[in-house]
């Protein structure tokens, strides 16, 4: 059986512990118009079901907690109860997309049921029209759910024909073999516990390397353990959500990179600190420089394991510079921050601590997870995580998509995430909030739209003077 690891479980315990959290990702895919018949959209998903098999799966249970959930066929699948149509209310902008977006992200997903949702959305100004994905993270992390996009979309305006189609749901297995077969791999688990060892002290020089690389990034992520200061970015959540979003050039992007020598990385995450700066002076807050950790996850996937759904992220958690006013200095903070991390292999021990805990027995790995999801964190106020997307135009039933907007799931005390995700010539952050503590959203994303022009002011050459006559 194909069995959730340790990390994808997780997102279903945080929601076990907090029945108000909706763990999902998802996007929303503007494009131009007209829009199709729903029945025509209907169909079109309908031929890219066999490129995605995880589509008609759902998760099966281990009875007493022996293993964990494993993804089996779904002999009810009906794909209507997973593409549905809406409409926003007129003038169908930026406002009611909002409304949107967090009315179908703050609702849970129902675990009988394949961890999928698509909205076909009109309504939009110009005859635009919108589909909205939704992703349970248990299924998907932001890469693998990105790559979806190309399986179903067009890369050209010519729509695909219809993959070939032969499904039919596997039997069921019954509670007594999916019982046994949870036993059996509890049994074998120190087997495969100690072929992993013996594999890894084959090659000795490896396992020093890994193991220096681990303790190095250990002792580095210890210090997360002090709590940030308290602000009004952290608390209780109330479980309904707000969504805004902001866009800014990827020619300035770049810009910016080639002249001061820094990733796009670093440069979203220097001017989502200059939003959140502003933010904290509108509340009339402090901004000082142990206010905000954020929460930065990074990838573990191998090239080419893009399309593969499941979660391979580890994490990096340094602390936002809000506290620097210049836009040029809160730029050189962040690559330091980020360089300093990497250097000591934060994201290295975040893996290794993943890929043991997928070694060790079932029940107590997730035990452990959902005992430590009871304890209120303190350690982090926002969630920042950076998606690289399509460069190149993607299209559905011929039409082009104009606009992806992403969306990050909040909860733990943590009322403001932020995802970052490129599309073409844009670069764009989504921003969710919790519904009652964060209603000046907007604030947040017009600072990150003043931060990134100041930093494209600031790193421009002088204009050339001109010569008197």
């Amino acid at each position: 059986m194909d069995r959730l690891t340790p990390l994808s479980e997780a997102f279903l315990g945080a929601e076990d512990v907090d029945p108000r959290a909706s763990l999902a990702i998802g996007s929303l895919c503007i494009f131009e118009g007209p829009a199709p018949a729903f029945e025509e959209f209907l169909e079109m998903v309908a031929g890219r079901l066999p490129l995605v098999p995880r589509y008609r799966q759902k998760l099966r249970l281990a009875p007493f907690g022996l293993a964990a959930p494993a993804w089996v066929d779904d002999p009810d699948f009906d794909l209507r109860w997973h593409v549905r149509n809406t409409a926003l209310p007129a003038p169908g902008g930026p406002e009611e997309i909002g409304r949107l977006m967090s009315r179908v992200m703050s609702r849970r997903m129902n675990r009988d049921r394949p961890l999928w949702e698509y909205w076909f959305c009109e309504g939009l100004p110009g005859g635009r029209w919108a589909v909205l994905s939704k992703l349970h993270h248990s299924l998907v992390d932001g890469v693998s759910g990105t790559d979806l996009y190309r399986l179903v979309l067009d890369p050209t305006p010519t729509p695909r024909p219809a993959e070939p189609d032969t499904w039919t749901p596997a039997a069921a297995p019954s509670t007594v073999a999916v019982t046994a077969r949870a036993a059996w791999e509890l049994a074998a688990t120190p087997v495969a516990t100690a072929r992993t060892v013996v594999g890894a002290l084959a090659a000795p020089r490896r396992l020093a390397r890994t193991t220096s690389e681990t303790v190095s990034g250990l002792l580095t992520m210890a210090s997360a353990l002090r709590p940030v200061r308290a602000t009004s970015l952290t608390g209780p959540l109330e479980g309904s959500r707000r969504y805004t979003w902001t866009e800014v050039s990827f020619e300035d992007v770049r810009a910016v990179r080639q002249r001061c020598d820094v990733t796009v990385n670093d440069i979203a995450l220097a001017v989502v600190s200059g939003g959140f700066r502003q933010l904290l002076l509108s509340r009339g807050e402090e901004p000082d420089a142990h206010t905000i950790r954020s929460l930065v996850p990074v990838s573990t996937r191998e090239p080419g394991s893009e399309t593969i759904p499941d979660n391979r992220v580890s994490l990096m958690l340094p602390y936002l510079p809000v506290d620097l006013a210049d836009p040029v200095e809160r730029l050189h903070a962040v690559r330091e921050r980020i360089r300093g991390l990497r250097e000591h292999h934060e994201p290295e021990a975040g893996g290794s601590v993943t890929s043991a805990a997928g070694l060790a027995p079932f029940a107590p790995v997730s035990w452990g997870i959902r005992a430590g999801l009871r304890l209120p964190q303190r350690h982090v106020a926002t969630v920042t995580t950076n998606v690289p997307g399509p460069r190149t135009a993607l299209y559905a039933l011929g039409r082009e998509a104009l606009q992806m907007l992403p969306y990050v799931p909040i909860a733990d005390r943590v009322r403001i995430g932020v995802a970052i995700f490129s599309y073409r010539d844009t670069l764009t952050f989504g921003i969710t909030g919790d519904y009652d503590t964060a209603p000046d959203l907007q604030v947040l994303a017009d600072g990150i739209a003043t931060s990134m022009a100041e930093l494209v002011s600031a790193t421009s050459p002088p204009a050339p003077r001109t010569a008197r006559r």
